[in-house]
């Protein structure tokens, strides 16, 4: 079992390179299926279920420009599962190429603890934290748009910018309780 590093190989040019880890594989795909479709940058797009990547297929796989942990709330297995696999990533990835997607955020029957650990997470990561609608085609286009602002800055292939700038301005955030109670003081 080895980690997967950011900067182990060169990258293409004009090219990106995501890795979306989502252990039901409902909503992958179908993101996936858009991304592709990217006319600025040659999009590869690569699928698992979760961490470590099988190391037979090593010295074939390109650089991973983005890994996106997609966490459908309705599930705690996908919870779980994205929190195993982020021991499978160098600490390099955690310089801006690595976001995390949540799904059925708005469903009412969703555990509000569970959003707050998918809230902490990113937060104690510095990572992004994107929501997104996959029940409908729109929803679906629109978290592709957002996720490929991310990936073709993380690919390099943004002039002036760079993944740890970008993940800096994008970063999940909470505050603590002191921090609130002085806000609230400041009020």
């Amino acid at each position: 079992m080895s980690l997967l590093r950011p900067l182990s190989k060169l990258p293409d040019l004009n090219a990106a390179n995501v890795l979306l880890v989502e252990n039901e594989e409902h909503f992958q795909q179908k993101l996936a299926d858009v991304m592709v479709n990217e006319k600025s940058v040659i999009v590869q797009v690569r699928l698992a279920k979760s961490l470590p990547l099988p190391m037979k297929q090593e010295k074939s796989r390109p650089r991973i420009d983005l890994v996106v942990f997609i966490v459908n709330l309705m599930s705690e297995l996908s919870l779980h599962s994205a929190e195993a696999s982020l021991k499978h990533l160098a600490p390099g990835y955690f310089l801006g190429k690595v976001c995390f997607m949540v799904t059925n955020a708005r469903n009412a029957s969703v555990p509000a603890e569970r959003m707050e650990a998918v809230r902490k997470l990113a937060s104690a990561l510095n990572c992004p934290l994107l929501f997104a609608e996959d029940q409908t085609p729109d929803g679906v286009t629109n978290a592709a748009e957002r996720l490929l602002v991310i990936l073709r800055v993380a690919a390099g292939c943004v002039p002036m910018t760079t993944a740890l700038f970008l993940s800096n301005l994008t970063r999940c955030t909470i505050s603590t309780e002191a921090e609130q109670q002085n806000s609230d003081y400041d009020a």
